[in-house]
Order: structure tokens, then sequence, then C-alpha cells
């Protein structure tokens, strides 16, 4: 994925951070836990100011490319080591990055790569972003979600239907209110960021 798209990915969801900024101001930050649907879920053990184990409910029935590729990765063990490199209070907490967000990457690069696999077609659906709901971040063009995700803090209903979800939060919802927030532009984490250091993934039966 070339720097150019997630470029352009900063800037539109920067524009969505503006356009929406009121309504995060406003918005509550507690919610009832979702239910743990049919899966897979994606386990990701969290270290750093956030401790902990966070369980996200894949939604294969709403955005099924977009549930395979973060399972492909995470078997293959791509995310583990990833920062959460943009966290802005009141709004959502960024990851992804398998190209620029390990350990020893270049500083500042964290946000602008993808994975080696091709970017994916976009799965807009009805289901809103509500705290806990996790999206599939992207540059400008809709069909250009590769590899990284968020995690809503809060209801952010300016990002309806202009971003794919892909999951849920089940359980941790308590972890990743405690992730690192950013300081930097655009909620960019300065300093060493919370990490991923483990994300696997839980099929029914196992």
């Amino acid at each position: 994925m070339s720097d150019r798209l997630i470029f352009g990915g900063a800037m539109a969801l920067g524009l969505a951070i503006m356009a929406g900024l009121a309504v995060w101001q406003a918005a509550p930050v507690t919610a009832s836990p979702a239910l743990d649907g049919p899966g897979p879920n994606l386990v990701i053990e969290v270290a750093g100011e956030a401790n902990g184990r966070v369980v996200i409910d894949l939604l294969e029935d709403v955005a099924p490319a977009h549930a395979e590729r973060l399972v492909t990765l995470a078997e293959s063990g791509a995310y583990d080591g990833v920062a959460f490199h943009r966290v802005i209070e009141g709004f959502m907490a960024q990851t992804g990055d398998v190209r620029h967000g390990k350990p020893g990457a270049a500083p500042g690069r964290a946000g602008t790569g993808g994975s080696d696999l091709p970017n994916l077609r976009a799965e807009f659906s009805h289901v809103p972003f509500e705290r806990g709901v996790v999206g599939m971040a992207r540059a400008q063009s809709p069909d250009s979600a590769n590899s990284q995700f968020f995690i809503m803090f809060a209801p952010a209903p300016h990002l309806n239907g202009a971003y794919t979800v892909v999951g849920r939060v089940v359980e941790g919802m308590e972890v990743v209110d405690r992730i690192r927030r950013g300081g930097g532009a655009g909620g960019s984490v300065t300093g060493e960021p919370d990490r991923m250091v483990r994300v696997t993934v839980e099929r029914q039966g196992d």
C-alpha cells in the first residue's frame, strides 16, 4: 500500500474527525456490553499503559472479506507487536500497521503502511459506529482498507456508511479505555505506544 494512499486515508479520517468533533465531545462513554456472536473472535493481548485481553467478535455476515483479512493476519503473527499509533480521547484507538507499527520501525512511520496483501473493496453496512465497534481504516478511496483498524471509545454517527464495520468488542473494553492517548497531530502517539503484543483467533468449539 503506498504512502500516498495512507496519507490520503489520514486526511479522510481527519476530515471525519473535524466533522464529528462536537458529536464526540457530547457522546456518552458507557454502554451495555455487546453480546458475543458466532465469531470468529480476534483475541488481543494489550501491553503498555493498558494491560489485558480484548476480544473482538468479527462480523463475517456483515464484512466477510475484512473479517477474513484480520483472521489471516492474526493467524500469521503479523499483528504481534503492532502499536496503537493513533489514539484520540473520546473517539477511537487505531492500530494494525503491520509494516511500520512494530518495535524498531522508523519513528513517525506508524500508520503509513499496511500488509503485502491487496486492498479490500468496501463492505459498508447499516451497522452503526457505536462504542466498542471496530472499523477498518482506509485511504480516501472507499476500496483501500488493508490491515489497519480502529476501536471506538464512543459513538460517531458521522462515520456510519462511510467506513467498513468489521467487528465489536465483546470483552475488555475497560482495557481499551486505558490505551495510551495520543498528543501529537491527529492523535498520533509520541514516545512508546501501547501495543498488541499477541493476537490470536478463537472459533466456536476451540
